[in-house]
């Protein structure tokens, strides 16, 4: 095991133990690399490491922090891998976008508001019959993050949030080419907002699968 690694994993042992909490501060770096038997400079880069990944927080001339562990920031970093994705794996993508964001709309069947339930219905109508593409795809991302913010889970909205920028140039694509894309995209959003009203999870499941495998479907097809 490289010596950064094997730092990395004295200070996740200490985390995982609870010999550091969250919003704990790490001792000072000769101390810590002699109480773990690391060389400073191996401590220094296991740090560094750390703190990319939202794991540690380093503040200048205060110390270094143990972050809240909140699973949000965390998976921040799933934003930053996911961004390097090919364009030939982005079918993978909406292949996981169909498992979970169908639950994810499931679940907040039975807990979205009426409030919440009638801002979606209010960005569908400001949107009209026609909108652009780009206007469609926008309120799009927004309308699912909507619904899957009122499932209640956040880490399961910080990981469909993370997951949904490789598959938004798809979404463009597909409402340039595909001649009934923007009028099945908005009836299919009035069917999932009919579904939640009714609070009817399983009706809502089979909606957002319908919808999102529709895209999955005609990009196949282009491929």
């Amino acid at each position: 095991m490289a010596v950064t690694d094997e730092a990395i994993e004295k200070i996740k042992g200490m985390i995982v133990s609870g010999a550091l909490r969250p919003g704990d501060r790490l001792p000072k770096e000769s101390e810590l690399a002699a109480d773990l038997g690391l060389s400073r400079n191996s401590l220094r880069e296991a740090v560094r490491a750390l703190s990319l990944i939202r794991i540690l927080d380093v503040r200048q001339g205060d110390g270094t922090y143990v972050t809240s562990l909140d699973p949000q920031l965390l998976l921040e970093a799933l934003s930053f891998v996911v961004d390097f994705h090919r364009d030939d794996t982005v079918l993978e993508f909406l292949a996981v976008r169909r498992i979970l964001e169908p639950a994810a709309t499931a679940m907040a069947s039975a807990r979205i508001t009426d409030a919440e339930l009638d801002v979606l219905t209010a960005q569908l109508d400001a949107l009209g019959a026609a909108p652009s593409v780009e206007e469609l795809v926008a309120c799009d991302l927004e309308f699912h993050r909507g619904i899957v913010q009122s499932s209640g889970n956040s880490v399961l909205c910080s990981l469909l949030d993370g997951l949904s920028g490789p598959t938004t140039r798809a979404r463009v694509w597909r409402g340039l080419t595909q001649e009934d894309a923007v009028s099945r995209t908005l009836h299919e959003h009035r069917a999932i907002l009919t579904a939640l009203r009714d609070r009817d999870a399983e009706a809502a499941r089979s909606w957002a699968t319908v919808h999102i495998a529709s895209v999955e479907q005609w990009l196949r097809s282009t491929l």
